[in-house]
Protein backbone atom coordinates (compact mmCIF):
# COMPACT_ATOMS: atom_id res chain seq x y z
CA UNK A 1 0.00 0.00 0.00
CA UNK A 2 1.63 3.42 -0.80
CA UNK A 3 0.40 6.95 -1.01
CA UNK A 4 0.14 6.93 -4.37
CA UNK A 5 -2.54 4.20 -4.69
CA UNK A 6 -4.59 5.78 -1.75
CA UNK A 7 -3.96 8.99 -3.50
CA UNK A 8 -5.68 7.22 -6.48
CA UNK A 9 -7.99 5.62 -4.57
CA UNK A 10 -9.67 8.77 -3.26
CA UNK A 11 -9.60 10.74 -6.53
CA UNK A 12 -11.95 7.24 -7.80
CA UNK A 13 -14.36 7.72 -4.92
CA UNK A 14 -14.27 11.66 -5.05
CA UNK A 15 -15.06 12.22 -8.56
CA UNK A 16 -17.33 8.45 -9.08
CA UNK A 17 -15.54 7.55 -12.07
CA UNK A 18 -12.04 6.49 -13.28
CA UNK A 19 -12.11 8.68 -16.43
CA UNK A 20 -12.30 11.96 -14.24
CA UNK A 21 -10.42 10.06 -11.42
CA UNK A 22 -7.29 9.65 -13.84
CA UNK A 23 -7.65 12.89 -15.14
CA UNK A 24 -7.63 14.36 -11.76
CA UNK A 25 -4.45 12.64 -10.83
CA UNK A 26 -2.87 13.50 -13.76
CA UNK A 27 -2.39 9.63 -15.16
CA UNK A 28 -3.85 7.36 -17.99
CA UNK A 29 -6.83 5.97 -16.75
CA UNK A 30 -5.22 2.31 -17.23
CA UNK A 31 -2.37 3.29 -14.60
CA UNK A 32 -4.95 4.02 -12.24
CA UNK A 33 -6.95 1.02 -12.47
CA UNK A 34 -3.90 -1.17 -12.56
CA UNK A 35 -3.10 0.60 -9.20
CA UNK A 36 -5.97 0.17 -7.26
CA UNK A 37 -6.30 -3.38 -7.99
CA UNK A 38 -2.94 -3.81 -6.91
CA UNK A 39 -4.16 -2.16 -3.61
CA UNK A 40 -7.33 -4.25 -3.81
CA UNK A 41 -4.90 -7.28 -3.72
CA UNK A 42 -2.93 -6.36 -1.07
CA UNK A 43 -5.44 -5.03 1.01
CA UNK A 44 -7.44 -8.63 0.33
CA UNK A 45 -10.57 -6.70 -0.06
CA UNK A 46 -11.97 -5.13 -2.95
CA UNK A 47 -12.32 -1.59 -2.04
CA UNK A 48 -15.18 -0.24 -4.82
CA UNK A 49 -17.95 -1.38 -7.27
CA UNK A 50 -17.70 -0.84 -10.27
CA UNK A 51 -21.20 0.20 -11.80
CA UNK A 52 -22.29 1.17 -15.54
CA UNK A 53 -22.86 5.06 -14.45
CA UNK A 54 -20.46 5.51 -11.43
CA UNK A 55 -17.81 4.03 -8.65
CA UNK A 56 -19.05 3.46 -5.25
CA UNK A 57 -17.07 3.06 -1.98
CA UNK A 58 -17.76 -0.95 -0.67
CA UNK A 59 -18.23 -1.48 3.54
CA UNK A 60 -14.49 -2.25 3.24
CA UNK A 61 -13.52 1.29 0.94
CA UNK A 62 -16.19 3.26 3.36
CA UNK A 63 -13.83 1.77 6.52
CA UNK A 64 -10.73 2.83 4.33
CA UNK A 65 -12.35 6.28 3.57
CA UNK A 66 -11.10 8.49 6.29
CA UNK A 67 -7.91 6.69 7.55
CA UNK A 68 -7.00 6.98 3.77
CA UNK A 69 -7.87 11.03 3.68
CA UNK A 70 -5.76 11.12 6.87
CA UNK A 71 -2.61 9.07 5.40
CA UNK A 72 -3.06 11.35 2.41
CA UNK A 73 -2.82 14.60 4.26
CA UNK A 74 -0.26 13.91 6.33
CA UNK A 75 2.16 13.20 3.78
CA UNK A 76 1.66 16.48 2.22
CA UNK A 77 2.01 17.89 5.33
CA UNK A 78 5.21 16.69 5.79
CA UNK A 79 6.61 17.69 2.02
CA UNK A 80 5.16 21.00 2.49
CA UNK A 81 6.73 21.39 6.37
CA UNK A 82 9.97 20.51 4.66
CA UNK A 83 9.80 22.91 1.94
CA UNK A 84 8.92 25.59 4.44
CA UNK A 85 12.49 24.96 6.30
CA UNK A 86 13.67 27.33 4.24
CA UNK A 87 12.08 30.38 5.80
CA UNK A 88 8.66 30.60 4.38
CA UNK A 89 10.55 31.32 1.30
CA UNK A 90 8.60 28.00 -0.87
CA UNK A 91 5.19 26.35 -0.03
CA UNK A 92 1.59 26.78 -0.17
CA UNK A 93 -1.28 28.10 1.73
CA UNK A 94 -4.66 26.76 0.63
CA UNK A 95 -7.61 28.43 1.93
CA UNK A 96 -11.33 28.72 1.86
CA UNK A 97 -13.06 31.68 3.11
CA UNK A 98 -17.32 33.12 1.81
CA UNK A 99 -17.78 35.16 -0.59
CA UNK A 100 -18.13 38.12 1.76
CA UNK A 101 -14.77 37.47 3.23
CA UNK A 102 -13.28 36.86 0.13
CA UNK A 103 -14.04 40.21 -1.65
CA UNK A 104 -13.17 41.82 2.17
CA UNK A 105 -10.86 40.46 4.73
CA UNK A 106 -9.38 37.81 2.63
CA UNK A 107 -8.06 40.44 -0.08
CA UNK A 108 -6.45 42.90 2.97
CA UNK A 109 -5.11 40.21 4.83
CA UNK A 110 -3.35 38.06 1.42
CA UNK A 111 -1.75 41.35 0.16
CA UNK A 112 0.15 41.58 3.31
CA UNK A 113 0.73 38.06 3.67
CA UNK A 114 2.15 37.85 0.03
CA UNK A 115 4.15 40.87 0.38
CA UNK A 116 5.77 39.15 3.52
CA UNK A 117 5.61 35.74 1.85
CA UNK A 118 6.21 35.81 -1.68
CA UNK A 119 7.05 32.45 -2.04
CA UNK A 120 4.05 30.56 -0.73
CA UNK A 121 1.81 29.54 -3.85
CA UNK A 122 -1.96 30.87 -2.54
CA UNK A 123 -5.23 28.89 -3.41
CA UNK A 124 -8.31 29.94 -2.68
CA UNK A 125 -11.15 28.03 -2.59
CA UNK A 126 -14.79 30.50 -2.38
CA UNK A 127 -17.78 28.90 -1.17
CA UNK A 128 -20.56 28.34 1.60
CA UNK A 129 -19.74 27.92 5.08
CA UNK A 130 -21.03 24.29 4.96
CA UNK A 131 -18.80 23.20 2.21
CA UNK A 132 -15.51 24.85 3.35
CA UNK A 133 -16.22 22.68 6.62
CA UNK A 134 -16.10 19.19 4.41
CA UNK A 135 -13.37 20.39 2.33
CA UNK A 136 -10.98 21.10 5.49
CA UNK A 137 -12.35 17.68 7.27
CA UNK A 138 -11.38 15.89 3.89
CA UNK A 139 -7.67 17.72 3.83
CA UNK A 140 -8.50 19.79 0.63
CA UNK A 141 -7.64 22.78 3.03
CA UNK A 142 -5.55 23.49 5.60
CA UNK A 143 -7.46 26.61 6.78
CA UNK A 144 -10.66 28.46 5.96
CA UNK A 145 -12.81 31.22 7.25
CA UNK A 146 -16.23 30.08 7.92
CA UNK A 147 -19.84 30.29 10.00
CA UNK A 148 -18.89 29.24 13.49
CA UNK A 149 -22.81 28.33 14.87
CA UNK A 150 -21.09 27.38 18.26
CA UNK A 151 -20.89 24.02 18.62
CA UNK A 152 -17.99 21.57 18.24
CA UNK A 153 -17.82 20.20 14.47
CA UNK A 154 -15.92 16.80 14.24
CA UNK A 155 -11.60 16.88 14.52
CA UNK A 156 -12.03 20.92 13.32
CA UNK A 157 -10.72 24.02 15.48
CA UNK A 158 -12.76 27.22 15.58
CA UNK A 159 -11.01 30.58 16.59
CA UNK A 160 -13.61 33.38 16.49
CA UNK A 161 -12.56 36.47 14.88
CA UNK A 162 -14.95 38.57 13.56
CA UNK A 163 -18.71 39.56 14.87
CA UNK A 164 -21.15 40.43 12.21
CA UNK A 165 -24.73 41.83 11.50
CA UNK A 166 -27.09 40.54 8.88
CA UNK A 167 -29.30 42.82 7.13
CA UNK A 168 -31.88 43.11 4.58
CA UNK A 169 -31.10 44.38 1.31
CA UNK A 170 -33.40 45.83 -1.10
CA UNK A 171 -33.47 47.94 -4.15
CA UNK A 172 -33.73 51.56 -4.21
CA UNK A 173 -37.21 51.46 -5.98
CA UNK A 174 -38.67 48.77 -3.87
CA UNK A 175 -41.01 49.84 -0.78
CA UNK A 176 -39.54 51.26 2.19
CA UNK A 177 -38.70 48.64 4.45
CA UNK A 178 -37.95 51.07 7.40
CA UNK A 179 -35.39 50.63 10.09
CA UNK A 180 -36.46 47.82 11.17
CA UNK A 181 -37.78 44.64 9.85
CA UNK A 182 -38.84 41.48 11.37
CA UNK A 183 -39.32 37.92 9.82
CA UNK A 184 -43.38 38.36 9.87
CA UNK A 185 -43.10 41.71 7.94
CA UNK A 186 -40.17 40.25 5.70
CA UNK A 187 -42.30 37.19 4.42
CA UNK A 188 -44.27 39.75 2.87
CA UNK A 189 -41.62 40.22 0.42
CA UNK A 190 -40.03 37.48 -2.47
CA UNK A 191 -37.03 36.04 -0.77
CA UNK A 192 -33.64 35.72 -3.15
CA UNK A 193 -31.70 32.78 -1.72
CA UNK A 194 -28.18 31.43 -1.92
CA UNK A 195 -27.73 27.81 -2.99
CA UNK A 196 -27.48 25.10 -0.51
CA UNK A 197 -24.48 24.83 1.32
CA UNK A 198 -24.70 28.54 2.15
CA UNK A 199 -25.11 28.58 5.91
CA UNK A 200 -27.04 32.06 5.64
CA UNK A 201 -29.78 29.91 2.99
CA UNK A 202 -30.07 27.40 6.15
CA UNK A 203 -30.40 30.55 8.94
CA UNK A 204 -32.85 32.42 6.55
CA UNK A 205 -35.03 29.32 6.18
CA UNK A 206 -34.34 28.58 9.82
CA UNK A 207 -36.20 31.82 11.27
CA UNK A 208 -39.05 31.89 8.68
CA UNK A 209 -39.74 28.55 10.24
CA UNK A 210 -39.53 29.81 14.33
CA UNK A 211 -41.50 32.88 12.96
CA UNK A 212 -43.94 30.29 11.50
CA UNK A 213 -44.54 31.63 8.42
CA UNK A 214 -43.79 30.26 4.58
CA UNK A 215 -41.65 32.40 2.79
CA UNK A 216 -41.88 33.53 -0.70
CA UNK A 217 -39.07 32.66 -2.86
CA UNK A 218 -38.45 34.75 -6.01
CA UNK A 219 -35.28 33.16 -7.10
CA UNK A 220 -33.25 30.37 -5.50
CA UNK A 221 -29.57 28.60 -5.85
CA UNK A 222 -26.96 31.80 -6.58
CA UNK A 223 -23.17 32.69 -5.81
CA UNK A 224 -23.56 35.95 -3.16
CA UNK A 225 -22.96 37.55 -6.27
CA UNK A 226 -25.59 36.74 -8.05
CA UNK A 227 -28.00 36.74 -5.22
CA UNK A 228 -27.02 40.76 -4.79
CA UNK A 229 -27.47 40.94 -8.53
CA UNK A 230 -30.69 39.73 -8.45
CA UNK A 231 -32.06 41.97 -5.97
CA UNK A 232 -30.38 45.02 -7.52
CA UNK A 233 -32.52 44.21 -10.11
CA UNK A 234 -35.74 44.50 -8.29
CA UNK A 235 -36.62 40.94 -8.14
CA UNK A 236 -36.79 40.47 -4.41
CA UNK A 237 -34.94 40.96 -1.14
CA UNK A 238 -32.29 39.50 1.00
CA UNK A 239 -30.85 38.39 4.23
CA UNK A 240 -26.64 39.29 3.43
CA UNK A 241 -23.76 39.82 5.89
CA UNK A 242 -22.96 43.83 6.20
CA UNK A 243 -19.31 43.08 4.99
CA UNK A 244 -20.78 42.58 1.21
CA UNK A 245 -22.69 45.80 1.26
CA UNK A 246 -19.25 48.02 0.76
CA UNK A 247 -19.53 47.02 -2.84
CA UNK A 248 -22.87 47.32 -3.57
CA UNK A 249 -23.13 50.96 -2.69
CA UNK A 250 -27.07 51.24 -4.40
CA UNK A 251 -28.48 48.81 -2.14
CA UNK A 252 -30.37 49.67 0.93
CA UNK A 253 -29.78 48.22 4.29
CA UNK A 254 -32.73 47.58 6.87
CA UNK A 255 -31.69 45.97 10.19
CA UNK A 256 -34.00 42.80 11.63
CA UNK A 257 -35.40 42.38 14.54
CA UNK A 258 -33.78 38.89 14.63
CA UNK A 259 -32.15 38.45 17.95
CA UNK A 260 -29.32 36.31 18.18
CA UNK A 261 -29.75 34.70 14.70
CA UNK A 262 -29.62 38.36 13.30
CA UNK A 263 -25.94 38.11 13.58
CA UNK A 264 -23.06 35.72 13.12
CA UNK A 265 -19.69 34.52 13.96
CA UNK A 266 -16.82 34.22 11.57
CA UNK A 267 -14.17 31.89 12.88
CA UNK A 268 -11.19 31.00 11.64
CA UNK A 269 -10.99 26.80 11.20
CA UNK A 270 -8.28 24.41 10.92
CA UNK A 271 -7.80 20.56 11.12
CA UNK A 272 -7.24 18.97 14.81
CA UNK A 273 -5.73 15.86 13.48
CA UNK A 274 -3.15 17.53 11.59
CA UNK A 275 -0.50 20.28 12.88
CA UNK A 276 -1.04 23.56 10.66
CA UNK A 277 1.55 23.99 8.15
CA UNK A 278 3.92 27.31 9.12
CA UNK A 279 2.29 29.02 6.00
CA UNK A 280 -0.96 28.50 7.56
CA UNK A 281 0.31 29.60 11.03
CA UNK A 282 1.58 32.70 9.33
CA UNK A 283 -1.18 33.85 7.61
CA UNK A 284 -3.15 33.63 11.36
CA UNK A 285 -0.60 35.92 12.55
CA UNK A 286 -1.51 38.45 9.48
CA UNK A 287 -5.00 37.82 9.62
CA UNK A 288 -5.25 38.64 13.59
CA UNK A 289 -3.06 41.56 12.96
CA UNK A 290 -4.99 43.19 10.05
CA UNK A 291 -8.08 42.21 11.98
CA UNK A 292 -7.16 44.46 14.95
CA UNK A 293 -5.49 47.13 13.19
CA UNK A 294 -8.99 47.79 11.03
CA UNK A 295 -10.47 47.49 14.32
CA UNK A 296 -8.28 50.37 15.86
CA UNK A 297 -8.43 52.63 13.09
CA UNK A 298 -12.55 52.42 12.44
CA UNK A 299 -12.31 50.93 9.18
CA UNK A 300 -14.07 48.20 9.74
CA UNK A 301 -17.85 47.93 7.73
CA UNK A 302 -21.15 49.16 9.88
CA UNK A 303 -21.97 46.34 12.04
CA UNK A 304 -18.95 44.24 11.70
CA UNK A 305 -16.90 44.12 15.07
CA UNK A 306 -13.36 42.13 15.30
CA UNK A 307 -13.22 39.16 18.27
CA UNK A 308 -10.02 38.90 20.39
CA UNK A 309 -8.86 35.68 19.95
CA UNK A 310 -6.81 33.62 22.05
CA UNK A 311 -3.15 32.91 22.01
CA UNK A 312 -1.93 31.44 18.08
CA UNK A 313 -2.60 27.98 17.05
CA UNK A 314 0.76 25.73 17.47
Amino acid sequence: MTIKQLSYFLAVVDTGRFTQAAALCRVAQPTLSKQIRSLEEDLGETLVTRGHDNVTPTAAGEALLPLARRIVADSETARMEIAELAGLRRGRLRLGATPSLCVSVVADVLEVFHGRYPGIALQISEGGSQDLVSDLQRGQLDVALVIDRGVTVADLALTPVLREELVVVSAPGWPDLGDHIGVAELAAHPLVVNRPGYELREVTLAACAAAGVTPRIAVEGGEMDAVLRMVERGLGVAIVPSLVLAGHPTLRATRLDGGAWSHRTISLAHRTDVAPTRAAQAFREDLLAVLARTSRTGHLPPGVRYVHPPALIA
